[in-house]
């Protein structure tokens, strides 16, 4: 498929890029991590999982943990969901947790507990997008096949000058087709691992969004974005989704033994299936139930959480249980839940900010 007419033409050929940055990976790009030298399927899914949307140096504490737990697929799959929410607890991005169970459990259904070995079979299964579907077909079994995730459409499309806009799908698949003719016809496994891990490492470090490093770069010599100094004008993408803001206040129910009770969040929405304060939409519908203000006891400091897309500002407003508890509901709200009276109990399945709320609220 042909660059855009007005990319001009190169003295080297971009195919030229794939040695090149497979030669770079194994000189310069991350070698040593723990879900690397390994073609176990249930390992580099895993991290594929755990990496998106998360920085590397926090999955370096959540992934040997998860696999003491869970140390294979079938183990996972057997899994409560419950136990898996608690283990990710703090990942944030929670979706990825239960497309984890979900996808374990489809494999050993479907699959007789093997991952299916093409990036095509992969994306049958819940969770594995293309990307993913695609890394792990190129680490696990050497498919020629390229990655495209948020950090590789930046680099291809300033390697390649590409002025599709990256909002329209199809011409995303245009960057999807240029991105395999990079590839050789029948490259090694080895060299397959290299190009993938290649790929995320320029992305995140050499060609970083706001000062990419184009001196050290592999591909200082083939990019295009870099030799007209247009690097700032790709990706393009021109429809942005806009930030808004959520209000919640939070209803921390207190016994006089100081446990604080939680209630499930409905399995579909934000921290869908997780623990939580009953949440409310304002001040007033929060405290109604108990009197209004005056069954306050005690308004916490505002805690402001960022989403992807979304601001979430969190009021916790604290209250004496007892003090407005009926004879019915000696064990607790009408809601189901739980207690919990120590740090001990909060082996769950937490949003992040409201476990950094207990930890300091609950003895230890």
């Amino acid at each position: 498929m042909p660059l855009a007419a007005s990319a001009p033409s190169l003295t080297v050929s971009p195919v030229l890029f794939f040695p090149r940055l497979v030669e770079w990976q194994r000189r310069h790009g991350r070698n040593g991590l723990p879900w690397q030298g390994t073609r176990d399927p249930y390992r580099v899914w895993l991290s594929e999982i755990m990496l998106q949307q998360t920085q590397v140096a926090t999955v370096l504490s959540y992934y040997p943990r998860f696999l003491e737990r869970f140390p294979d697929l079938h183990a996972l799959a057997a899994a409560p969901q419950e136990d898996v929410l608690a283990l990710w607890s703090g990942l944030g991005y929670y979706s990825r947790a239960r497309n984890l169970h979900r996808c374990a459990q489809a494999v050993v259904e479907r699959w007789g507990g093997a991952f299916p070995a093409s990036a095509e079979q992969l994306q049958t299964l819940p969770g594995i997008g293309k990307s993913t579907a695609a890394a792990i077909a190129a680490f696990c079994f050497g498919e020629r096949i390229s990655i495209l995730d948020g950090n590789v459409k930046r680099v291809l499309s300033r390697l390649l000058a590409f002025e599709g806009d990256l909002a329209v799908a199809a011409q995303e698949r245009r960057l999807w087709a240029l991105a395999q003719d990079l590839l050789p016809p029948a490259p090694d496994h080895d060299a397959m691992v290299a190009w993938t891990q290649g790929l995320m490492d320029l992305g995140s470090s050499l060609c970083s969004r706001s000062r990419p490093d184009c001196a050290a770069c592999p591909g200082a010599a083939i990019c295009l974005a870099s030799r007209q100094q247009r690097t700032a004008d790709f990706p393009v993408r021109t429809r942005k989704l806009k930030r808004s803001t959520i209000e919640w206040w939070w209803l921390l129910q207190r016994r006089a033994d100081g446990a604080v009770w939680l209630e499930r969040r409905p399995e579909q929405g934000i921290w869908a299936g997780l623990y939580c304060l009953p949440t409310h939409g304002s001040r007033v519908e929060a405290l109604a139930p108990f009197g209004g203000e005056p069954a306050l006891r005690q308004e916490h400091e505002t805690v402001c959480h960022v989403l992807t897309h979304r601001d979430l500002v969190l009021r916790p407003l604290e209250i004496d249980w007892s003090a407005g508890v009926r004879e019915d509901q000696a064990s607790g709200p009408a809601a189901p839940g739980l207690w919990v009276a120590s740090r001990a109990d909060l082996d769950l399945g937490l949003p992040a900010p409201l476990r950094s709320l207990l930890v300091r609220l609950l003895p230890a």
